[in-house]
């Protein structure tokens, strides 16, 4: 038996990295899991690599429109026991580069999209269920031209604690999780190139502790964790899984 057996999950971006990763770990320990992501053929090779426990949905979570069509499909479906909010990203921009549509894209995706995809999710949610935000070890660090994304993911441990705070009474449970630099195509895709991407995760790795860039199956397995019962007495809380680069 799974740690999830009979549970529906949603997992956002779910199309490569961690996204894909953590969908994967919670169809494997039993539940049935609800993939988004914005382009079509890649949603359908994530769900073809998972099985018959997945069921994929092209939306984009900074449309409204899109999160409505979701959610009509996972109610036909039944209840919703875990949401993984995780879709999201960002691009480098010094401070006297950042343009309009840079801040709005980046806000609009990380943290308008993360909110809306949590409120439309809750007349669905039941007691026992688990709200996963996906943040980041930059939201309490400095980060040179990456200022706009790093303040979505301060606002997002911010939105943690007070979802925490405001659906404990339903006993719904809000965490976050806050990874490191993750060997993942988000990540690669920031530098311009193959040579300079492998200079980019060259230089996060070295400012690592453990001297390594995460796997997106470690994050997978902290998902696991605060999807689970194993997590029963945690919310408002935020994980960091940075290889100690947030803590040493």
């Amino acid at each position: 038996m799974g740690q999830l057996d009979g549970r529906t999950a949603l997992v956002t971006g779910a199309t490569s990295g961690i996204g894909l990763a953590a969908a994967r770990r919670l169809a494997a320990e039993g539940a049935h899991v609800f993939l988004t992501g914005r382009r079509q053929e890649a949603l359908d090779d994530a769900v073809a690599s998972i099985g018959a426990r997945a069921t994929g949905v092209r939306a984009d979570v900074a449309n409204l429109d899109d999160l409505d069509r979701l959610f009509d499909g996972i109610r036909q479906h039944g209840r919703l026991d875990i949401v993984f909010a995780n879709a999201g990203g960002g691009e480098f921009a010094a401070l006297p580069d950042i343009t309009w549509d840079h801040y709005a894209d980046t806000f609009h995706t990380n943290v308008g999209g993360t909110l809306f995809t949590v409120q439309k999710a809750l007349p669905l949610l039941t007691e026992g269920s688990s709200i996963i935000l996906t943040g980041s070890n930059i939201d309490t660090k400095g980060a040179a031209s990456f200022s706009v994304y790093a303040a979505t993911k301060a606002a997002l441990r911010s939105l943690t604690r007070s979802w925490a705070a405001e659906l404990v009474t339903r006993g719904i449970r809000v965490n976050a999780i806050a990874p490191g630099p993750v060997e993942t195509p988000g990540l690669t895709g920031l530098a311009d190139g193959p040579e300079a991407a492998e200079q980019l995760l060259q230089g996060l790795a070295a400012g690592v502790p453990m001297k390594r860039l995460g796997r997106p199956e470690e994050i997978a397995d902290t998902v696991l964790f605060l999807a689970s019962d194993a997590s029963s007495y945690m919310t408002g809380a935020e994980i960091y899984v940075d290889g100690g680069a947030s803590q040493i």
